[in-house]
């Protein structure tokens, strides 16, 4: 005979393990400060060595030598560059905002910090004595953590656009407002196939649930999106239309100058590594060696596990770099569709798609791994289709409309045509 307590089916998630969050809050103070110190040191250096690097393979990419003088091979640069700008002069303009003029960098480089606090380096090591993670602090949020200082960072760019009391400096807050908008969307969203397989937002637990197959392997399509989102975030080529030389001068740090001015700089290196090292964190094993490597018995334990998470980390700078010196600024227009109309979908489709497989194999059917790389796949091949048959679709409606004539002269100055208009002589020689 059934019973009430027999015929009740409870469905419920199942809980985290968060028993590695019991190695946080037990350091002493000493050892606390002493890892603050060490994240602060290890991202003002990398931020120092990227600069240098960045203009060294830049230059071989383009067949130019690069810094070359100071210290040898020019290494030494961008320390140089560092005390130059800092005894330039301070200039404030008249009609600025001054008291958020003046707090807009501060608020832009101290989020960028706060970022890497929950940030994993490596597991538990011994210091003098002690055993403690490589790893300031962790939350059972650690991501949505990161996810919410980094957007505050944001407002740094924006008040620095709108108080500077200039057009360019505002255009240039308005779009990276409009651009953390858009791509931070479609980096959320790449988040959530990472939650379901993890089932754990701290970092750590992330770290650990990666033991036996990266997730970038399973979640392919996450990390592709996450990888293309993380550079629209952080404002880097080809996606550095808040500061778009070319156009709004500088944008929205364009009246800074000395300390104020290498703030900002400092800010986007920083960030480039925070979210290089969130991006290794969530989809390649955080600190944990790659293959072959991971063969070896004990080659990601202990201090070892530093080596990787920073080889990892490097990848990705790399990546910023080879952009920059590949691909030519995408327009506002062509930047703002591809968010919202390709990442943002396709994202939409892949959660849905990672959640369909979850439940088919926790009802114990085992399809989870074949039925995601092969709806990764298809996903892929079907968004660059579409996008080359929008493209083309484009170029032919273009070219079978007939624009009226565009006289560049009409205004008294030179203006240059759009890429769909035809200039008076250009029709008169047609």
């Amino acid at each position: 005979m059934s019973t009430p307590a027999a015929d009740l089916v409870v469905v419920t998630l199942a809980a985290p393990d968060h028993a590695g969050l019991a190695a946080f809050g037990t350091d002493p103070w000493w050892l606390v400060v002493g890892k603050a110190v060490a994240v602060f040191a290890f991202l003002v250096l990398t931020v120092l060595a990227a600069i240098y690097l960045e203009r060294k393979i830049l230059a071989w990419m383009q067949m130019r030598i690069g810094p070359n003088r100071v210290g040898p091979m020019g290494m030494l640069q961008s320390l140089a560059d560092g005390v130059k700008i800092a005894l330039k002069e301070g200039f404030i303009p008249s009609g600025v905002d001054k008291p958020v003029f003046m707090l807009a960098p501060v608020i832009a480089v101290i989020p960028a910090f706060m970022a890497f606090a929950v940030i994993p380096f490596g597991p538990e090591v011994s210091v003098l004595g002690h055993h403690t993670p490589l790893q300031l602090t962790d939350l059972h949020v650690g991501v949505l953590y990161i996810l919410a200082v980094t957007s505050v960072g944001v407002y740094g760019i924006v008040l620095a656009g709108w108080s500077s009391a200039s057009t360019y400096p505002l255009l240039g807050g308005l779009r990276s407002t409009a651009q953390v908008i858009s791509y931070e969307i479609a980096m959320a969203l790449s988040f959530v196939g990472v939650f379901l397989f993890a089932g754990t937002m701290s970092t750590s637990g992330i770290v650990a649930a990666q033991s036996s197959t990266w997730f970038v392997f399973l979640l392919l399509p996450s990390f592709v999106i996450y990888v293309i989102s993380m550079v629209g975030e952080t404002n880097r080529a080809p996606f550095d239309l808040p500061e778009a030389e070319g156009e709004l001068v500088g944008g929205f740090h364009t009246e800074y100058t000395s300390l104020r001015f290498a703030m900002f700089m400092l800010a986007e290196y920083v960030n480039m590594t925070t979210v290089s090292a969130l991006a290794a964190t969530l989809f390649l094993g955080g600190w944990q060696a790659p293959l072959p490597f991971s063969l070896i018995g004990g080659a990601d334990s202990g201090w070892w596990a530093l080596l990787w998470f920073v080889i990892k980390v490097w990848g990705f700078l790399f990546l910023f770099i080879w952009l920059r010196a590949t691909l030519p600024r995408l327009r506002y227009d062509q930047f703002m569709a591809f968010g919202w109309k390709v990442l943002i979908p396709v994202s939409l489709a892949w959660v849905v798609t990672i959640a369909g497989a979850r439940a088919l194999d926790n009802a114990g059917h085992g399809v989870l791994a074949p039925v995601l790389v092969l709806v990764g796949v298809l996903l892929g091949a079907a968004t660059v289709a579409g996008y080359l048959v929008r493209a083309r679709r484009g170029r032919d409606a273009t070219a079978a409309s007939e624009l009226p004539a565009f006289d560049a002269l009409a205004g008294g100055f030179p203006v240059p045509p759009l890429p769909h208009q035809r200039t008076t002589e250009e029709a008169g020689r047609a």
